[in-house]
C-alpha cells in the first residue's frame, strides 16, 4: 500500500503543480528543490557527498472542517559516504519511518541511492474549539530554540540543519481550545508493544504575561512529567522547559533534562541567542564523534551532560545574512562545536547557503579533527 501512495504522488504531482483552472481550487501544492554539496575533512582525509532533495506539500481542503495533508520527501544520494557504506539505503529508509512504513527505496547501490517517503500524511478535523489529527504529523511540544526536553514525540538534533520540517509521528492528536491562549491536548503514537508506546497529555495556559505548559505521560519505558514557559524579561525573550523521566521498571534509571534560553534583537538588527542544557543522560568524557552519532531522544538531546549555546545573526546587506553558533560543553574533553552560516537571497524564491560545522577537542591539543563544509542551493515554489 505504501508504494501506491508514493507512486501516486510522483505521477500526479507535476499535473497538480502546473494545472491551471478558472474555478476556485480546493487544493494546493507547494514545495522546493535543493542541491546540497558536502565536503567532510577528517584528519588528513576528505570525503565528498551530494544530495538532491525535492519536497512536495499537498493540501486537499475537503470541506470547511476536513483537510487532508500529504507531503512527499524525495532524495538522491551519491558520493563517498554512499560508496563507503553498503547499507546506506537501508539505514536511510529505517530512519525515515515511524510506526507505519510509508517509504520506498527504488534505487539502492554503491553509487546512487534514491529514497522517497511520505513524512506527513494525516487527516485533520477542525471545527469550533476542536482540532483532531490522525496520521503522520509533526507533534511539536518544544518551546526552546535549540534543545526541547518537552518534545517527547519528535526530538531533533541542531546539527541536522537540512531538515527544516523535522520528523513526524504516526499518531492521533486531539486538542481542545479552552480559551484564546489555553488548551488541553492528548497525543498517542502507534505501537505494537507497550514498551514502545509514547502517549501524553498537555495543558497550556497564560499567566502573568507568560505562556506555560505542563505535560505528563508515558514515553516508552519511562513515565514523563514536564513543564515549559515562554515570556519576556524586559525586552528580551525568556524560554525554558524541563522533563523528568522516571523508569517504569526497577532496572531502569531516572533522567532529568532542562533547557533555558534568552534571546534579544538589537536596534541595529543584530540578534543574539544564548542557552544552557542540562542533560543527565549525557556523558562527561565522550569523544567528539558522538556529536554526529548518538541515540537522540528527549531523554538524551546531546552527547554531553552540560552544554552552553551562543548564537548571533546579522544582516550584512538586505540579501546577505550571516550567523555564527557555538556550543561548548564543560566536560573532561571540552568539545566545542562551531557553526558559521552565510545565506544569500539570489531572487525571491532562490536561496544560497554556505554552512560550516567544525569540531574542536582538547584531546587533540584543541585542534579540529573534523570539519564539514556545505553548499546548498534552494528553489521554492
Amino acid at each position: 500500500m505504501k508504494a501506491i501512495y508514493i507512486l501516486l504522488g510522483l505521477v500526479l504531482a507535476p499535473y497538480w503543480a502546473f494545472a491551471q483552472t478558472d474555478k476556485p481550487k480546493n487544493w494546493s501544492v507547494t514545495g522546493y528543490v535543493k542541491n546540497l554539496q558536502t565536503v567532510l575533512f577528517i584528519e588528513d582525509n576528505y570525503l565528498q557527498d551530494n544530495l538532491i532533495h525535492n519536497r512536495l506539500n499537498f493540501r486537499w481542503f475537503m470541506s470547511d472542517a476536513f483537510t487532508l495533508r500529504a507531503d512527499l520527501r524525495s532524495r538522491f544520494f551519491w558520493g563517498d559516504l554512499v560508496k563507503a557504506n553498503p547499507f546506506y539505503g537501508e539505514l536511510t529508509d529505517q530512519a525515515s519511518n515511524d510506526w507505519l512504513d510509508l517509504s520506498v527505496v527504488p534505487l539502492n547501490n554503491n553509487n546512487l541511492v534514491f529514497h522517497s517517503v511520505l513524512d506527513r500524511f494525516f487527516l485533520e478535523y477542525s471545527k469550533d474549539n476542536w482540532e483532531i489529527r490522525l496520521g503522520r504529523q509533526r507533534v511539536n511540544w518544544g518551546i526552546s530554540t535549540v534543545w526541547n526536553p518537552n518534545d517527547i514525540f519528535n526530538a531533533f538534533a541542531f546539527t541536522d540543519f537540512d531538515y527544516e520540517e523535522r520528523p513526524g509521528s504516526d499518531a492521533i492528536r486531539i486538542k481542545y481550545y479552552t480559551g484564546i491562549a489555553s488548551s488541553v491536548e492528548f497525543v498517542a503514537k502507534g505501537f505494537d508493544d507497550f514498551d514502545e508506546a509514547v502517549m501524553a497529555g498537555m495543558w497550556k495556559f497564560n499567566q502573568w504575561s507568560y505562556d506555560f505548559q505542563i505535560l505528563a505521560g508515558v514515553v516508552q519505558e519511562d513515565f514523563a512529567i514536564g513543564a515549559g514557559w515562554a515570556g519576556n524579561l524586559g525586552n528580551a525573550g525568556f524560554k525554558g522547559e524541563a522533563t523528568y523521566f522516571l523508569p517504569r521498571k526497577e532496572e531502569g534509571t531516572a533522567a532529568f533534562t532542562m533547557a533555558i534560553g534568552i534571546d534579544y534583537a538589537f536596534n541595529n538588527s543584530l540578534y543574539l541567542n544564548v542557552g544552557y542544557l542540562y542533560n543527565e543522560s549525557g556523558s562527561g568524557n565522550a569523544g567528539v564523534g558522538g556529536l554526529f552519532n548518538f541515540q537522540l531522544s528527549a531523554r538524551n538531546l546531546y552527547p554531553y551532560r552540560h552544554a552552553l549555546f551562543v548564537q548571533q545573526s546579522y544582516p550584512l546587506t538586505p540579501i546577505l545574512n550571516s550567523s555564527l553558533a557555538l556550543i561548548y560543553s564543560p566536560v573532561s574533553v571540552h568539545p566545542l562545536f562551531v557553526n558559521p552560516v552565510l545565506t544569500y537571497s539570489i531572487k525571491e524564491n532562490w536561496d544560497l547557503d554556505l554552512v560550516g560545522q567544525i569540531v574542536f577537542n582538547e584531546d587533540e591539543g584543541y585542534k579540529s579533527p573534523v570539519q564539514a563544509i556545505f553548499l546548498r542551493t534552494k528553489f521554492s515554489f
